[in-house]
């Protein structure tokens, strides 16, 4: 009783337009006392796959991309999609109203806490901007210092050109949990998909690739609280 939309999307590590488009909320002050809420397990949007639709053609739609689609939803091949099945769009947006989908129930989301423990991933930069986007900072360092994995995991995107929706060279990594963090803007990526990294591993360089006005780490936390 009493939680606001940003309080509650603050408790699960998403963004409060997050809970809107999964809940077909027009307005933040619409959520009463007992209303049950889809809480996704991170920012971004869910789509129920309809006839015709390609994950490229989704995350065209919702500005994602499509090989974090398919390691988010578990996909081993484009192909995967079926007819009816709901897919999460990681640090995806939804531009036009939310159409009802009644063929998927409200889901109870527990447990999503940040990964215990997270180190620096920018030792001695400085926060330029606080929490934005999809849950992210800015860190600014000189060119090519390191950036190092804030919790170990498995590199599950290494984009190492490209504009990629504005945060050009950039890396995701999936931590135990279920959580993931990942670093945008960098001059060079030191892994590949599939590499496990241990917490406090050098994995690429600090940059300016993408939609960046400085030198600077974008450390974005998906399903957990951003410890900066």
């Amino acid at each position: 009783v009493g939680d606001s939309l940003s309080q509650i999307a603050d408790m699960f590590g998403v963004t409060t337009n997050t809970i809107m488009w999964a809940n077909d909320i027009t307005k933040a002050s619409a959520i009463q006392p007992g209303d049950t809420l889809v809480i996704l397990p991170i920012a971004g949007v869910r789509h129920v796959v309809k006839s015709g639709d390609t994950i490229s053609t989704i995350a065209k739609k919702y500005e994602g991309d499509a090989d974090e689609i398919l390691s988010y939803n578990q996909l081993t091949a484009a192909s995967d999609i079926s007819v009816g099945e709901t897919l999460i769009i990681p640090g995806g947006a939804m531009h036009v109203a939310p159409a009802k989908v009644a063929s998927v129930a409200p889901v109870k989301i527990s447990g999503a806490s940040a990964v215990a423990g997270f180190t620096h991933p920018a030792p001695g930069s400085i926060k330029t901007q606080g929490i934005h986007g999809y849950n992210a900072v800015d860190l600014a360092g000189s060119a090519g210092s390191a950036i190092r994995a804030a919790a170990a995991g498995e590199v599950i995107v290494s984009k190492s050109s490209g504009w990629n929706g504005g945060y050009g060279q950039y890396i995701v990594i999936r931590h135990t949990n279920g959580t993931q963090t990942l670093y945008a803007h960098l001059m060079r990526n030191d892994v590949g998909v599939g590499a496990y990294v241990s917490q406090g591993q050098v994995i690429g360089g600090m940059g300016t690739t993408g939609k960046s006005t400085g030198t600077h780490v974008h450390f974005e936390v998906r399903g957990g609280s951003n410890p900066f």
